[in-house]
């Protein structure tokens, strides 16, 4: 008697179809505690329950807490894209340039608020956050290149210039203006182009 193979690819498609599903309700599960809790206070045990799954299970996907992280920071980052660098290349304008990104700056981070808190809060702890986060410092810094880009400043008051701008993109400065200081974006933004502006005449 022979196997009826007819259905083995049906069969073989849902498989991986439900592999899946559970793979992405892991890494969501994940990604909401982190969210919410931060890695750090988030365990295994916490996302395999989260997800409604086994710890045995969410092992088989995977089989150690930097694969999770990486599924994570990916699938986060698909759903939360950065601001486009190019697109503030094409504003010729060095001030007008720093308005226009600090305005959509300010505005992904107060979508991504909850996540920036904890993982920020756990760099310092957690190597394989810091890894992680890799992606947001190489944006900072070609954000601050961006910047830089058609000022006429030299020597020290360039230095200065720099460090405003550095200090405008920064998540912590839109956080203290936002929360501790109650201010919106658009006031924000223009309080730090101000800001970049007196480093530039200062004497």
């Amino acid at each position: 008697m022979t196997r009826d193979m007819s259905n083995r690819p049906y069969r073989m498609k849902l498989r991986a179809e439900l592999q899946e599903r559970t793979r992405r309700r892991i890494t969501e599960s994940a990604l909401e505690l982190h969210g919410t809790l931060g890695p750090s206070r988030t365990s295994i045990s916490a996302v395999a329950e989260h997800a409604g799954v086994r710890r045995s299970t969410l092992y088989r996907h995977f089989p150690d807490e930097a694969a999770l992280f990486v599924a994570c920071t990916g699938h986060w980052m698909e759903a939360n894209p950065q601001p486009e660098l190019t697109s503030w290349a094409a504003i010729a304008d060095p001030d007008a340039r720093l308005r226009e990104g600090l305005a959509e700056l300010y505005a992904y981070y107060r979508r991504t608020e909850s996540m920036f808190v904890n993982v920020l809060r756990d760099e310092t702890t957690m190597p394989i956050v810091a890894r992680m986060l890799a992606f947001y410092r190489d944006f900072l810094a070609g954000a601050g290149e961006a910047m830089m880009v058609g000022r006429g400043e030299r020597g020290y008051a360039r230095r200065r210039v720099r460090a405003a701008i550095g200090h405008a993109l920064a998540f912590a400065t839109w956080r203290s203006l936002a929360r501790e200081q109650g201010l919106d974006d658009a006031v924000a933004a223009e309080l730090m182009c101000g800001l970049v502006a007196a480093a530039r005449n200062a004497r």
